[in-house]
């Protein structure tokens, strides 16, 4: 694999507003990046463009050395998983399922299961959930599950079925200390193995260890990108957030204050 994912000169408009402005960019095989940014910096529409919900107005985009417009792109998803709280419309139908239920459900791109599935896909999931330390869940139902426990359940949905690309839409957003160090726990060891996670936040501090890239967005365009000790340094953090704030660093990780 040349790229993981690479946009070139990309700019996206829609109903004449500019979500994305010349965006250049490439995610290299074993890179792990993370995409920070204020709300409205165009974090979302970068992931819409990857995922191929849009497509780009200008520019040139290739994901797992597909290259967009001659690339069918619903089979291209089948090899990202996606955690977001987007997922949260289909609550309705995963809280009607156990947890082992929701997490085979994401063999199948699908919200609750639909088809007939094997004792093999099945041992797969008890597998997973023990890989990810999830087996004390077994049996129970998602909708009985603290916020940290389903997120934790979500982004095993999105690893069933052997993703190359890992996107993590703010995955921690609206959760306890507890609970999102336990998040941050699995994405450290998922970001430390093959799968290229992208981890997408406006949280320093949850750029945990595996994390070895950063992209800094503002008003749609790449403010600065490079490696994660290049990038969180005071003066470009102070820009993008238009505050003027410091950096501590921390058992490997980033912790911000905002300078009065």
């Amino acid at each position: 694999m040349e790229k993981v994912v690479s946009f070139t000169n990309v700019s996206l408009t829609k109903n004449r507003h500019s979500l994305l402005e010349e965006i250049d960019w490439q995610i290299n095989p074993g890179e792990k990046w993370a995409v920070l940014g204020l709300n409205g910096s165009g974090k979302t529409s970068l992931l819409n463009v990857i995922n191929g919900y849009h497509y780009p107005t200008r520019g040139e985009v290739s994901v797992l050395d597909n290259p967009f417009g001659k690339t069918n792109l619903p089979e291209l998803r089948k090899q990202i998983g996606f955690v977001s709280s987007a997922l949260d419309k289909f609550s309705h139908v995963m809280n009607r399922e156990s947890v082992e239920a929701v997490i085979l459900s994401g063999k199948f791109a699908s919200f609750g299961i639909y088809e007939d599935v094997s004792e093999d896909q099945w041992q797969e999931v008890y597998a997973l959930m023990e890989k990810l330390r999830l087996h004390h869940l077994e049996g129970k139902a998602f909708r009985l599950l603290s916020q940290g426990e389903q997120r934790r359940v979500l982004i095993a949905r999105a690893l069933v079925h052997h993703p190359k690309i890992l996107i993590l839409d703010e995955p921690c957003t609206g959760l306890d200390v507890y609970s999102r160090e336990e998040v941050l726990g699995l994405v450290e060891d998922i970001a430390n193995g093959d799968c290229h996670v992208l981890y997408v936040t406006h949280h320093i501090e949850e750029l945990v260890g595996g994390i070895t890239h950063v992209l800094l967005m503002k008003d749609s365009k790449v403010f600065a990108k490079g490696t994660k000790e290049k990038m969180i340094q005071d003066n470009l953090l102070s820009e993008v957030f238009g505050v003027d704030v410091h950096v501590r660093w921390e058992a490997e990780r980033p912790w911000l204050s905002v300078i009065n």
